[in-house]
């Protein structure tokens, strides 16, 4: 694979761009592989390329039934941070954090990382006592996150309203060092890598079972064929419940929309992210100008990847609220993600029932901000069946009531 640099563009543009290859390869899927992946997204590639990169082991299969990044990577609102209350969840987010800082050179491609900071903003008195608490945890966790004054806020978000009519900013948690990253580019870049290390990424291959054999897994059965792995990683969000259903056991998690829609592009107004949980909206500005806006997850199970009227109006409203300056603002697009919700809000890295597979998911609204951290351990956890940053995610901490709960601890678990 031929590096990005200046001096790249400058002979391809002297040869009107016709030697560009192509940035990952498509290829027939062997017969077997030392690991399969199955899901092409943020986090299933993450795992692919630090398997390769960390371990060498690189005849690897990532498996996608749709297309590369198409699922909840290519459909979040990019937020990145750290400043997580329990210690398990601010490990594994800060290291995400700080491989994401350095992802653009690490896989030669421009991810596009912007820290620009990230305030949670406290518009109750409840609030200012958790994240004053929240700050304490960061600084015993050596994740910096400060605590700042109202008026600090607005220095850092001028159009922001302070005295809202129902509940007024007092203050906010604000770590410097948070931000945002394309989407699109961070899958992209590591399936680029991931491919130049030989492994192969199979899209629209659809895995329609997992074969088994005195409780080891032998393989998987795809709608192209059988193909055959001792270690098989699922890695599919949303549908993490079906693939475990194929393999034979089940997961706590239960399946929801998370909807985000963004405005018209607009002149540049707002540089940082600004979480308002209270009323829970959040917004940011993006590259292009539009104003990013996400709100809560859907309050009924289902797998719907549309938007819908209450989302806008229960979102929107809410911002209208601290931003005013949104209700002139026309919707240019909206979506929606399945995310994979446990009942305390954090995720599972673990082993399974089944001898050599492993299963990443129930990252619910957080999954975008974890992904090069979350492949970090995955893949230490294939590789060697222990990781320090997955230890505490197991799936035996619902049997033995371990909970790590971060949407008490948080308020929200976006």
């Amino acid at each position: 694979m031929r590096r990005y640099s200046a001096f790249a563009i400058a002979r391809e543009a002297a040869r009107y761009h016709q030697g560009w290859e192509r940035a990952w390869a498509s290829p027939e899927p062997k017969k077997s592989y030392d690991a399969i992946i199955v899901g092409a997204g943020g986090h299933g590639l993450a795992t692919a390329f630090y398997l390769g990169k960390n371990f060498g082991i690189t005849n690897v299969a990532v498996i996608e039934k749709g297309w590369l990044g198409g699922g909840n990577t290519g459909r979040n609102t990019t937020i990145i941070r750290s400043n997580y209350l329990q210690d398990p969840s601010a490990a594994i987010y800060e290291k995400a954090r700080s491989l994401y800082e350095t992802m653009s050179q690490d896989l030669n491609y421009n991810v596009m990382f912007s820290p620009r900071g990230v305030i949670m903003l406290a518009q109750t008195h409840h609030e200012v006592r958790g994240y004053l608490r929240t700050a304490h945890a960061n600084a015993l966790q050596g994740v910096k996150t400060e605590f700042i004054s109202p008026q600090r806020v607005k220095e850092i978000v001028p159009i922001i309203n302070l005295d809202g009519p129902r509940y007024p900013v007092l203050g906010g948690l604000w770590q410097a060092r948070g931000g945002t990253a394309r989407h699109d580019a961070v899958a992209w870049g590591y399936a680029r890598a991931c491919s130049d290390m030989g492994m192969d990424i199979l899209q629209k291959t659809e895995v329609t079972g997992i074969r088994k054999e005195n409780g080891a897994v032998t393989g998987v059965e795809t709608s192209r064929g059988f193909i055959g792995t001792k270690k098989l990683g699922i890695v599919v969000a949303g549908h993490s419940g079906v693939l475990a259903d194929m393999a034979g056991f089940r997961l706590p998690i239960e399946s929801v929309a998370l909807q985000a829609l963004v405005s018209e592009p607009i002149k540049p107004c707002m540089d940082c992210v600004v979480m308002a949980n209270t009323v829970h909206g959040y917004m940011s500005q993006s590259d292009k100008g539009e104003m990013v806006i996400g709100g809560g997850a859907d309050g009924y199970n289902n797998y719907t990847q549309r938007g819908s009227f209450h989302h806008i109006e229960e979102t929107v409203r809410a911002l209208v609220e601290t931003f005013p300056m949104v209700s002139r603002l026309k919707m240019l697009r909206q979506w929606g993600g399945i995310v994979d919700m446990t009942g305390d809000r954090s995720p599972i890295l673990s082993k399974t029932p089944v001898d050599g597979v492993f299963i990443n998911c129930g990252w619910g609204t957080g999954g975008f901000k974890a992904i090069p951290g979350s492949g970090w351990g995955m893949a230490e956890l294939m590789a060697r069946g222990y990781s320090p940053l997955t230890a505490e995610f197991g799936l035996n901490r619902f049997k033995e009531g371990r909970f790590i709960d971060e949407s008490v601890a948080a308020g929200v678990a976006h």
